[in-house]
């Protein structure tokens, strides 16, 4: 039975993923504490989802010029909060797709790579040996002209 390579980049992904939820959650943790990002870090991102997600119900309800009243503070941070845990979690998972990917293409770019190196000498090859059968088969040609030359003037 062969085993594949073990695939660490993919082991050390997940963990990096892993690891980022309970660093979500301690930025989460301080983003209530501190009043900056209560201020202008969740708060007004979750102001503007809020905004958005009801909105949408309310135009799928069937109601359009209904206005609608923001957030209070500590639900707006709580929003925020979440928010801002979600996208770190998300970032984390798109980093390591595209770490990934990036680490696929160059290996199918070394690959190639070494395909193309080995078809060059390999057409290299090709061209010294057509060089080699050209200079054979005009020594034999030579040596054809030289027999028949010598029986020609023997017969005479």
């Amino acid at each position: 039975m062969v085993a594949g390579a073990f695939p660490i980049a993919k082991l050390l992904y997940l963990g990096v993923r892993q690891l980022s939820r309970p660093l979500a959650a301690r930025l989460k943790a301080g983003a209530r504490a501190s009043p900056f990002f209560r201020t202008y870090v969740c708060g007004p991102p979750a102001q503007l989802y809020h905004w958005v997600e009801m909105r949408t119900k309310m135009r799928m309800m069937g109601f359009r010029g209904a206005t609608i009243k923001p957030l209070n503070e500590e639900a707006a941070v709580e929003l925020g909060a979440e928010l801002l845990g979600e996208a770190i979690v998300f970032s984390v998972g798109g980093l390591c797709i595209f770490l990934e990917y990036a680490r696929q293409a160059s290996n199918t770019r070394k690959k190639e790579e070494e395909q193309n190196s080995a078809m060059l000498d390999l057409q290299q090859q090709v061209a010294e040996l057509g060089l080699a059968l050209e200079m054979l088969d005009a020594q034999l040609r030579e040596v054809n002209r030289q027999v028949l030359g010598i029986s020609t003037s023997a017969k005479k």
